[in-house]
């Protein structure tokens, strides 16, 4: 019982911590004052500052674009190259294909957004929209990767033997049995790669140019020009935007869940 108490503390303090900072930062953001050490009273002033400001609207867009492009695009090559890896039967080249696609999860993002300049720089390609698309979406790929294939691993082999016994051709046995089947991977790849991408900073600020930004380069940009609440707010839209994601993906988890449950209910009946 005392381990079981000690468990419940140690995950407040810790959730404490995470999200403490947070809960200040938007705390801030409703302050009618200029500054962060007094609150002067409740205002959405600086929303309305900040959603008047064409700029942000535009790098607003800007970085849904590039997210939603970027994750559909890493999504469907990484839901392909994790079905690869899968179907490889030699051990030694699957682990080392698996251990290179693990290098951009694991290199810091700075070795990884200079490699991307240095490589955008030498085929001639202009910083912009194309270099943070092509960026985004070859660290996403990975991400995609890890998410499904340990569906693909739980996946009983004996389901592809059996709809190819009934006739079924390799396109039918990818849409009708390996496809539904590891949807849920696939799903949770997606909503990952938008995650990440909204949040990236620092390989973006490698590889943007040209008047063309997002809203993590723009939040930092605005901050080395000074304390300004309209920051706060900013801040706040990007993380309740990211709460939004993470709450969809629950909700259709939950859905898959479900009717999985009633399926196998219908099926013992």
């Amino acid at each position: 019982m005392k381990h079981f108490k000690l468990s419940y503390v140690y995950l407040a303090v810790v959730f404490l911590l995470m999200y403490l900072p947070i809960l200040y930062l938007v705390f801030y953001s409703f302050n009618a004052g200029d500054y962060m050490n007094h609150f002067s009273g409740f205002s959405l002033r600086h929303y309305q500052d900040l959603f008047s400001d064409y700029r942000i609207l535009e790098i607003l867009a800007n970085t849904f674009i590039i997210a939603l492009l970027s994750s559909l695009v890493a999504t469907l090559v990484g839901t392909f190259g994790a079905i690869g890896i899968h179907g490889l039967k030699h051990k030694g080249l699957k682990n080392m294909v698996l251990s290179l696609n693990n290098i951009l999860i694991v290199s810091p993002d700075v070795i990884i957004g200079a490699s991307f300049l240095i490589l955008f720089t030498i085929v001639g390609l202009r910083l912009g929209f194309m270099s943070v698309l092509l960026a985004h979406i070859a660290f996403s790929i990975p991400i995609v990767v890890l998410m499904v294939l340990p569906r693909l691993n739980e996946m009983n082999p004996a389901l592809v033997d059996a709809a190819r016994d009934l006739g079924a051709n390799q396109r039918q046995v990818l849409s009708r049995v390996v496809l539904p089947y590891i949807w849920p991977g696939v799903l949770a790849g997606f909503f990952m790669a938008i995650t990440y991408s909204l949040d990236d900073f620092a390989v973006t600020f490698f590889v943007t140019g040209n008047g063309f930004s997002t809203l993590s380069v723009e939040i930092y940009s605005r901050a080395r020009q000074g304390i300004d609440l309209s920051i706060n707010a900013l801040s706040t839209v990007m993380f309740l935007i990211s709460l939004a994601l993470v709450l969809v993906y629950y909700v259709l988890t939950m859905r898959q869940i479900k009717q999985k449950q009633v399926g196998s209910s219908k099926g013992g009946k």
